[in-house]
């Protein structure tokens, strides 16, 4: 029988391919318009280089840190991801992972397990919410997230609502029915593991959000939900200082890319940014996030927090991006591929890999802690980097 181990990232996406109907595997990739910025994520890192020392490199590396008020044992975070239908546990199963790797959990709005039965199986849970609704729908999720132990609040602004791609869409229903699972029956039927898996729990993926319910009111679908969240006009800066006071605590602000939004954030009383554009997802022709982040987090880095997240698939590449300014990285497609390849323990050995490689290139580079690497570490081509709105 084959291992149910892998040794690399790019393996666990190869077995989520394999494993997944093409539908829910094209959810997962996703992507906007040609998928420029989502191909950029990841090829960016590729472009940087390291300069390792050959001798009298550190026996032992200390990895831990502390960011949005979390101690970790390492620098990597769950990035919060929308309706996990590639695994009946979902959300909860990736919890446990992190938790058992001593890392922090961001769980979604459109999630699909809630926020109670996550944080139960990780107390370092962040909850993230999106603009939708009035101010009394958003205060009360909330105030849910608040009562259930979330640990920090996450919004996630930068959606633009592109739905276009060239490589076509998924078609991802809006219930699961006797009529749907008869139209998605012959690729599901060729992915005997994934399907053996609902089964085994008796009922059919679900497709609702239950972190959107109102109060005492029943789970929207996951599309009624987004209807919702479309037809809401977009937050200003006092809308995303409002809900900071609101929330009281650790609030990140996702998203963000540029100098001038970074310098608002901080106005707006954030107290930690992420670098990101949403995985590709949302603005085709925004720049890598690595690329984006030197100039970030000179401008704000010793004022907030400053994360990254997109195109994150090694260990190396979480050095490279604390080498250039981040306190840590968030990820999302990377355990999503280690859920559908093995559950829980998938995204236990996603994490394994990320704390090995980092691990691997802090001894190549002569560093002792995570919190030792510099710019030095790192080889920058020229016109690699990139400065938005400085």
């Amino acid at each position: 029988m084959a291992s149910s181990w892998f040794e690399s990232v790019a393996v666990a996406q190869r077995r989520a391919r394999k494993r997944l109907p093409a539908s829910v595997y094209g959810a997962l990739m996703a992507g906007s318009e040609r998928g420029q910025t989502r191909e950029d994520n990841v090829a960016a890192f590729a472009e940087l280089g390291f300069a390792p020392h050959v001798a009298g490199n550190p026996a032992q590396r200390d990895l831990a840190t502390t960011v949005l008020g979390q101690a970790i044992s390492m620098p990597v975070i769950i990035s919060p991801t929308g309706v996990q239908a590639v695994h009946p546990d979902g959300e909860v199963a990736v919890a446990r992972a992190a938790a058992a790797r001593g890392t922090a959990m961001g769980l979604s709005s459109f999630g699909s397990k809630p926020v109670e039965d996550v944080v139960a199986a990780n107390p370092q849970t962040l909850f993230q919410i999106y603009w939708s609704g009035s101010r009394d729908d958003i205060l009360a999720r909330l105030e849910r997230a608040r009562k259930a132990g979330a640990v920090g609040l996450i919004l996630t602004t930068d959606w633009t609502f592109s739905h276009s791609r060239d490589w076509g869409s998924p078609h991802i229903p809006d219930h699961i029915d006797l009529r749907t699972m008869l139209l998605h029956a012959p690729e599901a039927i060729i992915r005997p593991r994934w399907l053996v898996r609902y089964a085994r729990t008796g009922r059919p993926p679900d497709l609702t959000v239950p972190n959107m319910a109102p109060p005492g009111g029943p789970a929207p679908r996951f599309f009624g939900a987004y209807g919702a969240w479309m037809q809401t006009p977009p937050p200003s800066w006092e809308d995303v200082a409002w809900l900071r006071e609101q929330w009281g605590g650790v609030f990140l602000l996702k998203g963000v890319s540029r100098i001038d939004d970074a310098k608002r954030a901080v106005d707006a009383g954030v107290t930690a940014i992420s670098v990101s554009n949403h995985g590709g997802n949302n603005l085709d022709g925004t720049p890598a996030t690595i690329r984006a982040l030197p100039a970030v987090a000179d401008a704000v880095g010793s004022q907030v927090e400053v994360l990254l997240d997109g195109g994150v698939r090694r260990g190396s590449d979480v050095v490279k991006a604390l080498a250039l300014g981040a306190r840590a990285v968030m990820i999302g497609r990377a355990y999503l591929w280690g859920l559908a390849a093995n559950g829980q323990s998938g995204v236990e050995n996603v994490l394994d890999i990320f704390r090995n490689g980092i691990d691997s290139a802090l001894l190549g580079l002569g560093r002792s802690s995570v919190h030792e690497l510099s710019r030095d570490d790192v080889l920058i081509p020229p016109g690699f980097l990139r400065s938005l709105g400085g």
